[in-house]
């Protein structure tokens, strides 16, 4: 069978990632990027053979893709998702699925229509970590899942980014840039969300850009900036969680499962793979449980793969029910009351132990 032709739009810097993986993986081929620096464009196609450089309108109708790549920022993941779509194209983007629910919706309504498939971001859960926590979960190695914590704290992203301006505005904050990572596992670990009761708060109004050519400027804040609250889960269990850009750091860990019989410890679910630990019931030292489950040697855009394979288990429903997670929690911050949710999810089938070789399939990136 002929490649998958992909299409990318937005080259950033999370699109070099993406590119490492994509480059030599086996059943896919980048036939097309497009960026709103032209020159950006060209300088990416100038090293991806027989990529050509298209503006995002040439490329949504180019006959040469198959599924557009959508690594906008998180405004304009709708927009480009439904060009996209409008166009007869499959779509699979980062995280968040759109920067608003009511967009999201919009999105994958459009699809449904069209008869075409939406997949979003993070892949991550798909790795070995998660994989394997999740297959310890199901194989009743803590028995029944009580509760779960998740924790994300940092100082802020102008500490390191050079352009860290849409962090702050709508579609930005902790909760939606971090959030996806731990609650897309929390689903994955203890299935779809209920209802939520959130708080929130915002520290500053301003932030000062750190590194970089604009080092020094000041830039304002749009959104909350420290989150917390708990997630009632339709099996009963509950997890709470914080994600923040008000904090110097922190000792918790990423992500603990906690059932009558044990708990888990998770790695930070912003990567593929990572040790996952069980202390049972009754044992005063915890264990490394061997890999499992997951991808292995994963990296971004193994979603991608995923997703023009079949399984499409990085799925748009997901993604829209985790975003509604999160648009929940800040309401329910706002008006200091428990929000039901309005949506559900099927967790996706598990992973079975993937090799590198199996996923990939092509060169070492």
């Amino acid at each position: 069978m002929s490649d998958h032709r992909i299409g990318i739009v937005g080259l950033g810097v999370i699109s070099r990632a993406y590119l490492e993986t994509l480059q030599g993986a086996a059943g896919v081929r980048i036939t097309a990027v497009a960026d709103l620096d032209a020159q950006r464009a060209a300088d990416v196609a100038a090293g991806l053979p027989g990529a050509r450089a298209l503006t995002p309108a040439e490329l949504y109708a180019d006959p040469e893709v198959d599924t557009v790549l959508n690594l906008t920022i998180p405004a304009a993941h709708d927009e480009v998702a439904l060009a996209a779509i409008a166009a007869g194209k499959d779509v699979y983007g980062e995280k968040p699925l759109t920067a608003t629910l009511e967009a999201a919706h919009t999105v994958v309504s459009a699809a449904d229509a069209a008869g075409r498939r939406v997949g979003c971001a993070p892949d991550t859960v798909l790795g070995a970590g998660v994989q394997t926590a999740r297959a310890a979960v199901e194989a009743g190695m803590i028995g029944q899942p009580v509760s779960a914590t998740a924790t994300w704290l940092s100082r802020g992203h102008e500490a390191w980014h050079p352009q860290p301006d849409f962090y702050y505005r709508e579609g930005g904050g902790p909760l939606l840039d971090m959030g996806p990572y731990y609650l897309t596992a929390l689903v994955q670990l203890l299935g779809p969300v209920a209802w939520v009761q959130g708080a929130s708060s915002r520290a500053r109004d301003t932030r000062t850009i750190a590194t970089g050519p604009r080092a020094g400027e000041s830039i304002p804040v749009e959104v909350e900036t420290h989150v917390t609250g708990v997630l009632g889960h339709v099996g009963g269990a509950l997890s709470t969680v914080t994600f923040s850009f008000d904090a110097v750091a922190t000792r918790a860990e990423p992500i603990e499962v906690h059932g009558v019989d044990g708990m888990l410890v998770l790695p930070d679910p912003n990567h593929f793979s990572g040790a996952v630990h069980l202390r049972r019931a009754g044992s005063p030292e915890s264990e490394e449980l061997p890999v499992s489950a997951g991808y292995e040697d994963a990296a971004r855009g193994v979603g991608l793969l995923d997703f023009v394979a079949g399984p499409g288990r990085a799925s748009g429903d997901v993604a829209l029910h985790v975003l509604d997670v999160m648009t929940s929690l800040l309401e329910s911050a706002a008006a200091g009351e428990r929000v039901s949710l309005g949506s559900t999810a099927v967790v996706p089938s598990p992973v079975p132990l993937t090799t590198r070789a199996d996923w990939h399939g092509g060169a070492q990136a």
